[in-house]
């Protein structure tokens, strides 16, 4: 027996070699859950992130969780113009008006969903199914974006949410379990696979 043959299977290239990459790869990325408040914050972050590598955004979220209150949408939808100034003086997070004031506009929009469901049933209910297994071998095989992550991003915009493109909720979908990305060469495919198969969508 050769030393590939018992060799660990490799993690997604994009894991890198970052033990924070590595770890938010092998804990985090492709797990489904219906959790709003994580949810929430995911849409924040990926927003931020457009244009951006996740790992950037990745660095600075225990920035941005300080920054904005713990992503407590209450509190986010009370911003006035000097947290907004608050918020663009702080090096620790990215300082982008849009995407602040989008936060504060995005934070509104989910209070006002919360007043007849769930964030976690809206978005499974907006993706109208579960995609298939997906069965990617190499990373050029994962595309951009998919017919899905137009609708969910659709269906964001009319709810009144801004920075959701279909490419940011593409990413969106991957990273919370929506659908499973992680190549088949890579441990957490079946790992993920395994929960998502167990995971019950909720009902709006």
């Amino acid at each position: 027996m050769t030393a590939r043959d018992t060799a660990k299977p490799a993690r997604c290239a994009w894991a890198g070699d970052d033990p924070l990459y590595q770890h938010y790869h092998d804990t985090e990325w492709g797990v489904p859950h219906a959790d709003d408040q994580r949810l929430f914050e995911k849409l924040v972050l990926e927003g931020f992130q457009a244009g951006l590598s996740w790992i950037t955004i990745l660095r600075k979220r225990e920035n941005f969780r300080r920054a904005f209150h713990g992503f407590d949408a209450k509190k986010i939808a009370r911003y006035t113009e000097r947290d907004v100034a608050r918020l663009m003086a702080d090096e620790g997070i990215i300082r982008n008006r849009l995407k602040i004031e989008a936060t504060i506009s995005n934070a509104e929009a989910y209070l006002a969903l919360k007043t007849q469901g769930t964030l976690a049933g809206f978005l499974w209910a907006a993706l109208g199914k579960r995609e298939p297994l997906s069965v990617r071998r190499a990373m050029g095989d994962i595309p951009p974006v998919t017919d899905e992550a137009a609708k969910l991003s659709k269906a964001l915009k009319k709810a009144g949410f801004r920075f959701v493109g279909p490419t940011s909720m593409y990413a969106f979908m991957q990273s919370t379990g929506m659908v499973n990305d992680h190549l088949v060469g890579c441990p957490r495919h079946a790992a993920c696979a395994k929960l998502q198969r167990a995971f019950v969508p909720p009902v709006v």
